[in-house]
């Protein structure tokens, strides 16, 4: 069988984000994805509404089945939603020590909407933070997990923080022709990639790119080629992404 992604991520209806952005991307990586759903989300492709998260219990109840009988060789989580899940995730991974873990720290939807109160679930993601493989926050995230304005300063205090890896995106930045990824390992920049801003707002591109580079991840990349080859991907499911709403979010298309 496929090496297998398990994915830690809530529901979102419009199929935009969230755990169907994570079934898509991990497929197309070539890799097999499993879900522990973390929350269902009322959400379309422009607005969150709200959201019920799922207990502790069960959240772990779904992961510890599906490891029984799948080849798991990398863990992705997106949305957690509150810190009892942060912690049951943290717990989960501590039993899997050998697991690859990609963290991308969700805190709001791309259209703002809030999914978990920001000040709580920054302070329950330190303990999740060391034990990733490689971290993905976009520098609003970023800024929010250090209480750093400053880029530089910010990667550096997530590496005092027990980071391994960390890939810095740059699409909330005032950068109006380009956008910038940056990938630091042991604090050090060991790549980065400039590609071209495409037009308007994508639902659901973060979600993308980190489940595509667990899938790589499974599959024996290391961490540039995967980097890389999410990056690549990417780039062309967001160039041909559709439109639901005329000046809203586009939705990427993964196939």
């Amino acid at each position: 069988m496929r090496p297998t992604v398990l994915c830690f991520s809530g529901l979102d209806p419009s199929g935009g984000a969230g755990l169907q952005a994570d079934i898509e991307a991990i497929g197309q990586s070539g890799a097999h994805a499993a879900i522990a759903c973390t929350a269902l989300t009322i959400q379309n492709s422009q607005q969150v509404f709200g959201f019920e998260a799922t207990s502790r219990e069960l959240l772990l109840a779904q992961a510890n089945a599906v490891v029984q009988d799948l080849p798991i060789r990398c863990v992705k989580s997106g949305m957690l939603g509150t810190t009892e899940n942060i912690a049951a995730l943290a717990e989960f991974l501590k039993q899997y020590p050998d697991y690859l873990y990609v963290l991308d720290p969700v805190l709001v939807a791309n259209s703002g909407g809030a999914l978990g109160d920001q000040a709580t679930l920054v302070k329950a993601f330190a303990e999740l933070i060391p034990l990733a493989s490689l971290i993905t926050p976009n520098t609003v995230e970023l800024r929010a997990l250090t209480a750093e304005e400053d880029l530089t300063r910010a990667t550096e205090k997530l590496f005092a923080m027990g980071a391994k890896a960390v890939l810095v995106k740059g699409g909330h930045e005032d950068t109006p022709d380009h956008i910038r990824n940056a990938l630091y390992v042991a604090g050090e920049l060991v790549a980065e990639s400039r590609c071209p801003r495409l037009e308007g707002e994508y639902h659901g591109s973060g979600c993308s790119l980190a489940s595509f580079i667990a899938g790589r991840l499974a599959q024996g990349d290391t961490l540039k080629q995967a980097v890389q080859h999410a990056e690549t991907w990417l780039f062309g499911v967001l160039k041909n992404a559709e439109t639901p709403v005329m000046n809203g979010q586009k939705i990427p298309k993964r196939f």
